[in-house]
């Protein structure tokens, strides 16, 4: 029996300390106490110990798991004072060929001053479990040692692997061996929302295949899931497939609105909607005011779904979050096929491990670059800039690009904390000049702060760019460097402050589409992914296409409507709720906010348009744009409606909750 010993975080120690923890199982049998104690020694360091009292378990339970039980958050008894240090642990007993094992699965976090390596202890846990001694008295470790805003990591099953494998394999079952149209798009349907989805891409577009010539007839619910899944999944369609619900004089028929899920399967289907197709416009509008009207006379189970369709339709919401709260909603439904929510809950821990390793590896990187200690100043979130590229490149074969992506947003983000608030103009100007060169020699004349900050920044793309080169065999260096354009439009923004210029709407919006880094955010995410990546691919982002810009100016949006109030106290420059205000002479806010919704509105008609026929592209551009809109309205929600979650909430909810919680 090996041990699995995870070492989330490399730069970690404490000098000394000793912790005990005593397992007691529920049922009344026999177990020995056996303790472990660990001694760790390093050259420069004093010994540590760690004393892990543990047990083993009588042979009659049989080859399969018999018993998982959280413990909880334990306070660490050392003697440095260090009080909000804590050890997680879990109990997990399996057997494993008639031998019983007990399983202490030990999650220590430590707060950023109580860092040491603790290479030796992992190494000497692992030479550990090889002895005969642990084969002896059945005891597994597992240790992970981490910071806890870096990662608190989840446990998954020991056999989930097998249990995945399995739990496909009967959901691949029941979406392939039925007759039933309707059924087959109901399972799309919650294998998608779900999350799912990466486990069945051939199925679902092999039964989808099958239903694009399908005819519901005179069935709203149904007729609006097929258009929708369809478009969802690119395959074409046409709207004019509710032309069979309109009376003579164009209007919805008055008897559809009887059928609620109907109504509603229309209303989500509308925001797939383009410009030019005003029958699913009329369709939103018609099903909107119909559902609303609704709400009084509904169940409070069915009340709460339609609620949160009006307050967040699907097509608007991002991936995981979506995942996470139907999981909540399945739960409660009997009708559902109960393997997928079993998958689901077990491919959302499986996937959330992943996520928490990938978030510790961009903490190390960051604590490791050390570039707000060193300069004093800027955002120090890489939780936050996380559950950016979370939202962005949400499929699980996208890790790497998510690291990468997350290690460029967080520099940029020091990067616009220095032009907005600590960096001095006639220092921006040199700065910038200097980021256009792209030569080390450059940044000479600059001050220490502002040549700490050019190295991050030039380290960092070197290594981006370094890592495409590797894995995709393009040079694009070059293409990337475009991006750091995103400094003339920040000093284009610091001209403005300091000249207490407020620009037009358009002005300020073209500025801000680039300086909110989406143009980073979205070439980057293309060159990463690599998907079918050539030099036309490469040349056709210069100049950007449309679809870049169109997301980004939602993103730019979001971003005002989440973060004007904070702004305005602080004495920002004016946004666009502000140049709104001024060139339309709006003095109510709330007014210009409501423009500002409607404007975001008729941005994602234009989004979806692009969405359909940007095909010089790969499929997966178009989706990584369509993703960073969503991303913009989760992250920036709250600033606009407190009802929302908090940026806190939902990288509590996505990274450190298990599913067992939903």
């Amino acid at each position: 029996m090996s041990l699995n010993a995870i070492m989330a975080v490399t730069d970690l120690g404490v000098s000394l300390f000793t912790t005990s923890l005593a397992f007691h199982h529920s049922r009344p049998f026999m177990y020995q106490p056996r303790n472990l104690s660990l001694q760790t020694l390093r050259p420069g360091t004093m010994r540590t110990k760690l004393s892990i009292k543990s047990i083993s378990l009588p042979d009659q339970f049989g080859p399969r798991v018999i018993y998982t039980r959280p413990v909880g958050f334990l306070p660490i008894n050392h003697e440095f004072g260090l009080s909000s240090s804590y050890l997680y642990s879990a109990n997990r007993i399996f057997t494993d060929q008639s031998r019983v094992w007990s399983v202490f699965e030990l999650f220590i976090l430590a707060q950023s001053d109580f860092y040491r390596s603790i290479t030796s202890l992992v190494f000497e846990l692992f030479i550990l479990a090889q002895s005969e001694f642990c084969r002896q008295s059945r005891v597994c470790l597992r240790v992970i040692y981490t910071h806890p805003i870096e990662l608190l990591p989840t446990i998954t099953s020991l056999y989930g692997k097998k249990s995945l494998e399995q739990l496909k394999r009967s959901s691949q079952e029941a979406l392939l061996n039925t007759s039933d149209s309707l059924r087959t798009l109901k399972t799309i349907d919650t294998i998608q929302r779900l999350g799912i989805e990466h486990h069945f891409k051939e199925e679902i577009n092999l039964q989808l295949g099958r239903l694009t010539n399908w005819e519901p007839v005179e069935n709203l619910f149904a007729t609006a899931l097929q258009f929708r899944l369809l478009r969802h999944n690119g395959w074409p369609t046409r709207s004019d497939v509710f032309n069979k619900f309109l009376d003579k004089s164009g209007n919805f028929k008055e008897s559809v609105t009887k059928d609620i899920w109907g109504m509603l399967s229309l209303y989500e289907s509308s925001y797939l909607g383009t410009k030019d197709e005003e029958v699913l416009q009329q369709a939103m509008d018609f099903s909107r005011a119909h559902l609303h009207r609704s709400l009084p006379y509904l169940s409070l189970e069915v009340k709460n779904i339609v609620g949160g369709a009006l307050m967040l339709p699907r097509h608007l919401r991002m991936a995981r979050l979506e995942a996470k709260n139907y999981m909540v909603e399945c739960r409660k439904t009997s009708s559902q096929i109960p393997d997928l929510l079993k998958l689901a809950r077990l491919d959302f821990d499986i996937s959330q491990s992943m996520h928490q390793k990938e978030l510790a590896e961009i903490s190390r990187w960051w604590k490791n670059l050390g570039l707000v200690e060193s300069i004093g100043f800027g955002r120090d979130k890489p939780g936050e800039c996380f559950l950016w590229v979370l939202g962005i490149l949400p499929e699980p074969c996208y890790s790497n690009c998510r690291i990468e992506l997350a290690k460029a947003i967080s520099v940029l983000q020091v990067m616009d904390d220095m032009f907005d608030t600590h960096g001095k103009l006639d220092e921006l100007v040199p700065f910038t000049m200097a980021i256009r060169r792209w030569d080390l020699d450059a940044m000479e004349q600059l001050p220490e702060y502002m040549k700490i900050c050019y190295m991050a920044l030039y380290n960092t793309i070197h290594e981006i760019a370094y890592r495409i080169q590797k894995e995709h065999g393009k040079t694009v260096i070059t293409c990337i460097k475009r991006t750091v354009h995103i400094f003339e439009a920040y000093l284009k923004e610091a001209k403005w402050f300091n000249n207490k210029y407020v620009p037009t709407f358009r002005e300020y919006l073209d500025n801000g589409v680039i300086s909110s880094a989406s143009f980073m955010a979205l070439v980057h995410s293309t060159l990463l992914i690599g998907d079918n990546l050539s030099e036309k691919t490469i040349s056709m982002m210069i100049p950007y296409p449309r679809i870049f810009s169109c997301s980004g100016e939602i993103l730019r949006l979001w971003d005002d409507l989440g973060t004007s109030r904070d702004e305005q106290k602080r004495g920002d420059n004016a946004c666009s709720i502000q140049c709104l205000m001024a060139e339309n002479n709006i003095s109510d806010e709330n007014v210009a906010r409501k423009h500002i919704r409607k404007l975001i509105g008729n941005l994602w008609l234009e989004l979806n348009g692009l969405a359909l026929t940007t095909t010089d592209f790969p499929l997966s551009v178009a989706r990584t744009s369509l993703n960073m809109a969503r991303a913009a309205q989760a992250i920036y929600q709250h600033g606009d409606d407190q009802s929302s979650l908090t940026v806190d909430d939902q990288v509590q909810a996505l990274l450190f909750t298990p599913s067992a919680n939903y």
